[in-house]
């Protein structure tokens, strides 16, 4: 149980998990507070949209219905991992749910059945709105579990929770499927490993040095096995997650052929071609990866 974090403090908290944030029009003071009240907190709710594309997501999530005014949710999580930052506050989001779920979030326990829908979930949870059609045949990229797993490990840092603290709507009211397509157990796990891991410290940035990456860049596609050859490669491979370009799989310290690929990747998408993106990392390709996911870069 807590307070509601500041608008400010919540995006401090994501960004300092390296998510990707967009914000979005007035979302600071965009909510539903004028229905009922917003916290305390007791954890986050994550969904799926049941729509594709993510520029009408998160003009669906941000306005609503006619019937079901906006916003439907505090943030959107896009494909590609980005997160819509779309309102601050009361949220039509969770709706009612069972009470006995609640006690087992507050506590951090296992999970009950939701069978009843009697507690309004709106005033006790952040809401992340997951773009995905939820028939479960439409993938989930791993940036945009990534991205699920670092806004809830961020929002459980920043109120002292575990993971226990991360629900899905499926879990919370009697016949909803969402998130579809993966567990909450598999994700809790994610989210219990990376809460495990030491926090961000504040006020401090990875620094990633160019000429020890070009050097990984150069010798790792060669080398046998995922030899992690310089420390800096994780933080370039975590913002390729973060952009869409690499899988989380391959986030592992070894700048291999997938991470070239992905590199290059990156650089066309800076406006590189041709010999220019060859893959291996150059000060301003580097520099502008570095300024979208909070590190530096030195010679």
């Amino acid at each position: 149980m807590a307070d509601p974090l500041s608008a400010s403090a919540l995006l401090d908290a994501l960004r300092a998990e390296g998510v990707t944030v967009v914000e979005v029009g007035t979302w600071r003071t965009h909510n539903r507070n004028h229905k009922g009240a917003w916290g305390p907190v007791h954890g986050v709710m994550i969904h799926h949209t049941v729509t594709q594309g993510t520029d009408r997501t998160v003009q669906i999530c941000r306005d609503g219905y006619a019937s079901l005014p906006g916003p439907l949710c505090h943030g959107v999580i896009a494909k590609d991992g980005r997160v819509h930052l779309v309102g601050h506050g009361r949220a039509n989001h969770a709706g009612l749910g069972d009470p006995d779920v609640l006690d087992a979030v507050i506590a951090e326990r296992l999970l009950p059945a939701d069978d009843q829908a009697t507690v309004d979930g709106n005033a006790r949870f952040y809401g992340f709105e997951c773009e995905n059609l939820g028939d479960g045949e439409d993938p989930w990229p791993d940036a945009q579990l990534t991205a699920i797993e670092r806004v809830s490990a961020a929002l459980c840092r920043a109120h002292g929770w575990n993971q226990r603290s991360v629900i899905g709507h499926l879990e919370w009211q009697p016949g909803k499927i969402d998130p579809r397509g993966f567990t909450m157990d598999a994700m809790r796990s994610r989210i219990g490993a990376r809460l495990a891991a030491k926090a961000p410290s504040a006020g401090t940035k990875p620094v990633v040095v160019l000429s020890k990456l070009v050097a990984a860049a150069k010798k790792n596609p060669a080398a046998k096995g995922t030899p992690v050859t310089y420390a800096g490669v994780r933080t370039v491979e975590a913002a390729l997650v973060a952009e869409g370009l690499l899988a989380y799989a391959y986030n592992d310290g070894h700048f291999g052929t997938s991470t070239v690929a992905a590199y290059a990747r990156w650089q066309r998408r800076c406006g590189y071609s041709g010999r220019d993106a060859d893959g291996i990392p150059g000060r301003a390709s580097l520099a502008r990866l570095a300024a979208r996911h909070g590190f530096d870069v030195t010679s």
